[in-house]
């Protein structure tokens, strides 16, 4: 089986798609690719200051590799002197490990998440996230790990079909077939379906975690036969806004488009979602691990995080960007105040100990 896309890989989708459409210009899908760490930062003119190494970022790829990034990059070239250099063939868990077993690691940071902190960093296959030079108060507290830091913030919520549902539904309404009959969408992934489906069941938000795996199981399973299933962000939309599913759990990303493409027809809002974290890490051995932490350090200054949120939706890590953050481009900030009160936020350490064996239970549940 193919691996899931990741937010990452959709996120760059998404901003490509923008451009060739015409609803951003080239420079600003290149300062939301820069933001995500998923473009080149090679810019030109500007003071002279002392050369610093070359840092390699891992990202998921396609365009950004052609692209310059006057966000993250502009922010390192500026203020650290040195430059990022992208390679875009995907940081996988199994290509971090490959190479760090070979001791032939080429790359200094990567776009990751959950999975890689949890699965690589109890094998000390990452370098632990040095605080005293990365800023842990420019940072959301829940997304602070030993071996990953927060990069953005993106959420999974509930998106519906106007035209078939008038009301804006509860959790308990994904479930109900007899009030609004017709096929729902979850995630062919565990994550973050059972904090979804415990909180349908009942479950308060902060009351979540340890998941109760067998209770989100049976949840979901009693609507088994009218779930349909998406792997990446384009399958989500398609569902949703072809008919196929009267509501469905996706990105907010794609819901956002989905609300703006069809003028309305499908709605979404925070209501009830889950807040989850993107991750910077360092592969154990990285040819530059302390220049990596300075760039780290300087990928946390608010205002390229800001130009991401306006490029795509992706939520801002600092919680300063709250302050320049525009007041137009707050409800679809998933870490807008408001936003945060009525959302759940994913515990990636109960995730890391347990998301392999729940992956596997959930695959074999749905397809049972």
């Amino acid at each position: 089986m193919a691996e899931l896309q990741t937010f990452a890989e959709d996120c760059r989708e998404i901003l490509v798609e923008r451009h060739r459409r015409g609803e951003i210009s080239r420079r600003g899908m290149m300062l939301a690719l820069g933001a995500m760490g998923l473009a080149p930062a090679v810019l030109r003119g500007g003071p002279a200051l002392a050369a610093a190494p070359d840092v390699v970022m891992a990202n998921w790829g396609g365009d950004a590799l052609k692209a310059m990034t006057a966000t993250f990059g502009a922010n390192y070239e500026k203020n650290v002197g040195g430059k990022i250099v992208m390679d875009g063939t995907g940081p996988s868990n199994g290509k971090i490990r490959a190479m760090v077993e070979a001791k032939a690691v080429t790359w200094d940071i990567c776009d990751a998440g959950s999975a890689a902190i949890g699965e690589l960093g109890p094998l000390g296959m990452l370098e632990p996230i040095d605080y005293s030079v990365v800023d842990k108060s420019k940072t959301i507290p829940q997304f602070i790990y030993e071996f990953g830091v927060c990069n953005y913030l993106f959420s999974f919520v509930t998106a519906w079909d106007t035209t078939k549902i008038k009301t804006t539904p509860t959790p308990a309404d994904f479930f109900d077939i007899k009030k609004y009959p017709g096929k729902r969408m979850v995630r062919k992934d565990a994550q973050p379906m059972l904090e979804l489906a415990l909180m349908a069941d009942g479950v308060a938000p902060d009351k979540l975690y340890p998941l109760d795996v067998k209770r989100a199981f049976a949840k979901i399973a009693s609507i088994k036969e009218h779930l349909l299933y998406w792997e990446n962000g384009t399958q989500s939309q398609e569902l949703l806004r072809n008919g196929e599913v009267v509501m469905g759990w996706l990105w907010h990303t794609r819901a956002n488009l989905l609300k703006r493409e069809t003028k309305g027809r499908i709605d979404w809002n925070f209501n009830d979602g889950v807040l989850v974290s993107g991750l910077w890490v360092v592969p154990k051995g990285a040819p530059q691990v302390k220049q990596a932490m300075i760039a780290l350090k300087s990928f946390q200054d608010p205002e390229p995080q800001v130009g991401l949120l306006a490029a795509l939706g992706n939520g801002p890590s600092n919680p300063a960007a709250n302050a320049i953050t525009p007041a137009e481009l707050q409800p679809i900030n998933p870490g807008a105040e408001a936003n945060l009160a009525v959302q759940a936020k994913m515990n990636y350490d109960w995730w890391m100990k347990n998301y392999a064996e729940t992956l596997i239970a959930y695959r074999d549940m749905i397809s049972s």
